[in-house]
């Protein structure tokens, strides 16, 4: 019995052009000269190749019959069609939705269209059927045409009359075939190769590239339907390709894969789509109980780690409930869409621990991953083993399942093997790829726990971080460093260890833009914990972020916010020469870099003392600057613009003592306004 039914792959729902459904307000002339060209633009279309041949190629054969005949009609020297104006109209939206029929089986995914093969006959005959009602409506003999013409259309009407639904036994056979390997699959059961080879021989998916092709258009059905079940069995298409692709062709690699889509990380995210707390691309916007928006992976694992008050704000929650934000998150998919960004969002992948739960789906994925694993494991050269590893590296990049199935499997003590600085020098590609798989695999929380777990996986991770071949891996080490840093245990386990505060902070002072700000990401992550911030503090760090807010001025201020907030009266002595800067940066910086620049200063001078308000004081205009920030920040900007307001107008009138924090110095007689600004 198959797996899955045929009625469950519903028509296809690609949205035709509006004016596939508009009758068009054309002149007589500029209405015939566009029924031609249209008429022209599906004769030159090539007929489906592997699925649904006939149909395509008897629809664009009756295409041609109507170029001619629009084409004779255009010779008349006087071309006047009322008497069939609506006739014609009307025959252009049935043009109209044929182009778009055949061009949508052209780009689409073919196992999607197999599946529903016999659907889309049925929208062939359909578009056939309403051809031949328009063919006997219109007269020939009204509009004097060749004889020639006029036989060729007397032939097309009565071709189109007596069409009948044609499906091919081919293709029932094939779709037939397919969803009982499903069926197969989903009781653990391997495909047998020689048949997979032969159904993808069919469906002319001949290598890995055409696979990972197949597999983007099946994800992007999958975004255009609605209906959760159907989802669920196109995951189980989506498995299927990705196991033939591996187990069937050669394994890609990042010189072979010219059409690697662009990464959120190559881009320019607005910094209003960046979660506060990781800086990265936010995939799952909620809102807590402050009001501020955060990343719902990112602010899970805060209030999980123990936290009860808001990482921006600092106020304490009332309650730890997380509302989604889904105007934010409607904003981020257009944006990603637009810059064919992949959005893969976290309830696609938390969902029941998946996109959308489907054995077949997650056997498969079992099954490739193994497949994989074991490759991996027997590969004997270099070449071999940086394709299998970049197979991977891939997969753990689709979803949760995939990194479950592939740490399962026994990956991560055996990509260990090439993080070192022996296969960096032998393979720098190799190299990037190992470190890049546990990156993506590392996303995945339990995952994290089995390398802090697996000390040559952790090891390794260091060493790339510290000497890697390029700086591609050694900002991918900093960005697993960040990934591995987001549980509260594993933060302060990592800030302890000396050489990974100085390898990022190496990589945040010499490396290119990327690399550093990945850097720059994780040592935000490790500056929570006290520790971690002293040892980064005596690092230099305040120096390093100081020369970047230029550069990267939303992670460096965020940065010194942190640091300065952790560090101790280290830090804060250390941030003396960083003020003038963020008061430049509180009058130019983007909304968020301002936030974090105030937000600093306020510490700054709360521990720091007069000295630093004096520092403060001698920028011209500051007043100004903090007076409009009070009037156009954000909630919590304009909350420390008013406070860092009160601060300097208390020193300007001697009252040093009123914002000294923690000092004996502190009047009795202001301790309301103390308490008042020690609260912010």
């Amino acid at each position: 019995m198959a797996i899955i039914p045929p009625q469950v792959f519903p028509p296809r729902k690609r949205r035709p052009s509006a004016g596939a459904f508009i009758p068009p307000k054309f002149s007589d002339q500029r209405l015939l000269q566009s029924l031609f060209l249209l008429s022209q633009e599906i004769s030159s279309l090539k007929p489906l190749q592997f699925l649904l041949k006939r149909n395509s190629l008897s629809i664009i054969r009756k295409a041609k019959i109507l170029a001619i005949l629009f084409e004779e009609l255009l010779k008349k020297p006087i071309i006047v069609l009322s008497p069939t104006l609506l006739c014609f109209e009307e025959m252009y939206l049935v043009l109209q939705r044929i182009k778009t029929l055949l061009e949508d089986c052209v780009n689409g995914s073919k196992m999607w269209l197999l599946m529903q093969s016999e659907s889309v006959a049925n929208n062939f005959h359909e578009l056939t059927v309403e051809l031949a009602t328009l063919l006997d409506i219109f007269s020939v003999k009204e509009v004097e045409v060749s004889e020639d013409v006029e036989e060729l259309f007397l032939l097309l009407r009565k071709q189109c009359s007596q069409a009948k639904v044609f499906v091919d036994k081919r293709d029932s056979s094939l779709r037939l075939d397919v969803l009982t390997m499903l069926d197969r699959i989903q009781k653990e059961i391997v495909p047998d190769n020689s048949k997979l080879a032969e159904i993808f021989d069919f469906l002319g998916l001949p290598n890995s590239l055409s696979c990972k092709e197949e597999i983007e258009n099946l994800e992007d059905e999958v975004q255009n339907q609605k209906d959760e079940k159907v989802k669920s069995d196109m995951i189980a298409l989506i498995g299927l390709v990705r196991y033939a692709k591996c187990v069937l062709f050669e394994p890609l690699t990042p010189g072979s894969d010219s059409k690697t889509k662009k990464l959120a990380s190559d881009a320019n995210i607005p910094a209003d789509f960046r979660c506060p707390i990781s800086l990265d691309l936010m995939r799952d916007p909620v809102v807590m109980a402050t009001g501020q928006t955060y990343d719902r992976e990112s602010i899970a694992l805060w209030i999980e780690s123990g936290h009860n008050t808001c990482p921006k704000t600092g106020q304490a929650l009332v309650h730890t409930s997380l509302i989604p934000n889904q105007a934010l998150k409607n904003l981020i998919a257009m944006w990603c869409r637009e810059l064919k960004i992949p959005f893969e969002t976290a309830g696609d992948n938390n969902r029941t621990n998946g996109v959308i739960k489907n054995k077949a789906a997650l056997v498969a994925t079992k099954m490739t991953a193994s497949f994989l694993v074991n490759k991996m494991s027997a590969s004997q050269s270099l070449e071999a083993v940086n394709g299998v590893i970049y197979e991977l590296r891939t997969l753990a990049k689709s979803n949760s399942d995939s990194r479950a199935c592939i740490a399962e499997a026994g990956a991560i003590p055996v990509l260990a093997r090439y993080l070192g600085s022996d296969v960096g020098v032998g393979s720098l590609n190799l190299q990037v790829n190992a470190v890049t798989a546990m990156l993506n695999l590392s996303i995945l929380e339990a995952n994290k726990t089995r390398i802090m777990e697996n000390g040559k996986a952790l090891n390794g991770v260091i060493e790339v971080l510290r000497t890697g071949a390029t700086w591609e891996a050694k900002g991918n080490a900093a960005a697993t460093i960040f990934s591995l840093s987001c549980v509260h245990s594993h933060r302060k386990l990592l800030g302890r260890k000396t050489r990974v505060i100085k390898g990022l902070m190496d990589l945040a002072k010499s490396g290119p833009p990327g690399p550093k700000r990945d850097a720059l990401v994780a040592i935000l992550n490790l500056a929570g914990d006290r520790e971690a911030a002293r040892r980064l503090v005596e690092e230099g760090v305040v120096d390093v972020v100081k020369e970047m807010i230029n550069v990267l001025p939303v992670e460096a201020a965020a940065i010194l916010e942190m640091v300065v907030k952790r560090g101790g009266i280290m830090a804060v002595a250390a941030a003396h020469n960083t003020i003038k800067k963020l008061g430049t940066l509180m009058r130019e910086g983007s909304e968020t870099a301002r936030e974090s620049a105030v937000a600093t200063l306020v510490t700054i001078c709360r521990k720091g003392g007069a000295e630093m308000v004096a520092e403060l004081a001698t920028i011209t205009g500051i007043e100004r600057i903090i007076w409009e920030l009070m009037g156009s920040g954000t909630v919590r900007a304009r909350r420390k613009a008013s406070s860092l307001f009160r601060t300097v107008k208390r020193w300007a009138a001697g009252l040093d003592g009123d914002f000294l924090e923690g000092h004996s110095t502190v009047a009795t007689s202001n301790s309301s306004s103390s308490r008042v600004v020690i609260s912010v």
